[in-house]
């Protein structure tokens, strides 16, 4: 137990600004509560900022004025601007620096090799999560289903099924963040590129692709579902999330952080899967989203110190353990998730296993590793944007997918501009 009253108010403070909220943000503040009571240093004070996108604006604004946190929780789409805005310390440097050993072998394939630059850690893999398939299992048995099917194909036949049996009126909820589910991870694991260089792996000079694969028949295929009443949209107030979890409808395609919601509201007999992937095809890994920790350079020598003693404590494998149960995400070592294993977690706690499973899926590859393009934020909103153009019959899939490359593709050219030799 760390110290109290007069040798707390000597403690260094380390600023986090994170961006997850409700159940899971509650679980943040719990994290923060253990590390501050596990040593008497360092006392760490962590305010949320809102959403990815809104942290990301008030870490901007604060930076300029020097009033900038020591931690930012940032998203997966957020690295490339993390990385080239000169505002970061490399967690490995920092680590290191401060006489911490951190074996970044152990991090999980796809998620290190997400944050990992030239064989080193830029950041603190922290909550990460991939898309898995949710579904009521009392409505897919009525519908004479025992599970999901593997591929799109069938899984249709399934959805329509659930419908014409007159079991429900809403077969599957669309999610809110289905440009990262149904469009990048369905061309991950179909093994379609998403753009040129390896998903930006390669050089700032990607282009977009996604309006030249299978990705404009997949729009199409959702399209006809939200016509025919397969497929619904969240209403204003209502989240996706809670269209499954109040048994309104029967499946989402959803993070497998739902964990926390579905366990805590859901009064039916649930279940998940793996994402279906199209017929004839060997699917590959899925990709990671969620966040990681960044260190923010302009804090006095005892802060950093602080920051990587925090970090050390998040990477330990009981931590991850603990974070992993608690919330949903997988755990990102492999000792973690050795451990979960080996006590028999997984037995009790099936569907806490199919991500992990997903992500670790055959060899990543060019498709499949993840995706790194510049003001990624700003190229999501522009494919959001015209994809709404496509659910209200105003675009084709073709013409808002052109539209919506056309328009990334400028806003990559930005980026380039900007950091071209960085």
């Amino acid at each position: 137990m760390g110290a109290t009253g007069a040798a707390a108010a000597e403690r260094v403070k380390i600023e986090w600004w994170y961006a997850i909220s409700g159940k899971l943000g509650e679980t943040v503040q719990q994290l923060i509560s253990d590390f501050n009571k596990s040593q008497d240093k360092y006392e760490v004070v962590g305010t949320h900022k809102g959403n990815y996108e809104e942290t990301m604006a008030a870490m901007v604004a604060a930076y300029r004025v020097n009033q900038q946190p020591a931690i930012l929780q940032s998203a997966e789409r957020g690295f490339m601007t993390m990385l080239n805005s000169g505002a970061i310390i490399p967690a490995d440097e920092l680590m290191a620096k401060q006489g911490y050993k951190i074996d970044w072998n152990d991090f999980v394939k796809p998620v290190a090799g997400f944050y990992i630059v030239n064989g080193k850690p830029a950041a603190l893999p922290f909550n990460s999560s991939t898309p898995i398939l949710w579904y009521n299992a009392d409505a897919f048995k009525a519908a004479g289903f025992d599970a999901p099917a593997d591929t799109w194909q069938d899984l249709e036949k399934q959805l329509y099924a659930l419908k014409e049996k007159k079991v429900t009126d809403c077969p599957m909820a669309l999610p809110g963040d289905y440009q990262w589910s149904l469009i990048e991870n369905y061309s991950a694991i179909n093994d379609q590129p998403f753009g040129t260089k390896a998903n930006g792996y390669a050089g700032l000079d990607t282009e977009f692709v996604y309006n030249k694969t299978s990705v404009v028949g997949q729009v199409a295929r959702l399209k006809k579902w939200i016509d025919d009443g397969v497929l619904k949209i969240a209403g204003q107030g209502v989240s996706p999330i809670s269209l499954y979890t109040s048994g309104t409808c029967a499946s989402i395609i959803n993070s497998t952080a739902s964990h926390s919601a579905v366990e805590a509201d859901a009064k039916f007999k649930w279940s998940a899967a793996v994402m279906p992937h199209e017929e004839g095809v060997q699917p590959k890994n899925s990709t990671i989203g969620g966040a990681a920790l960044w260190a923010i350079k302009g804090k006095p020598e005892e802060v950093q110190a602080g920051v990587a003693a925090f970090f050390n404590y998040v990477a330990q494998p009981n931590v991850q353990e603990w974070w992993s149960k608690s919330t949903g995400y997988v755990p990102v070592t492999n000792a973690a998730y050795a451990k979960m294993k080996q006590e028999g977690y997984f037995k009790d706690h099936p569907t806490r296993e199919i991500a992990i499973e997903q992500l670790s899926r055959g060899e990543p590859n060019d498709n499949s590793r993840g995706f790194r393009f510049g003001n990624h934020n700003q190229a999501t909103a522009i494919l959001l944007e015209e994809m709404q153009a496509v659910w209200t019959g105003k675009k084709t899939p073709q013409e808002a997918l052109d539209s919506s490359v056309k328009r990334g593709n400028e806003i990559l050219r930005q980026y380039e501009k900007l950091h071209a030799g960085k």
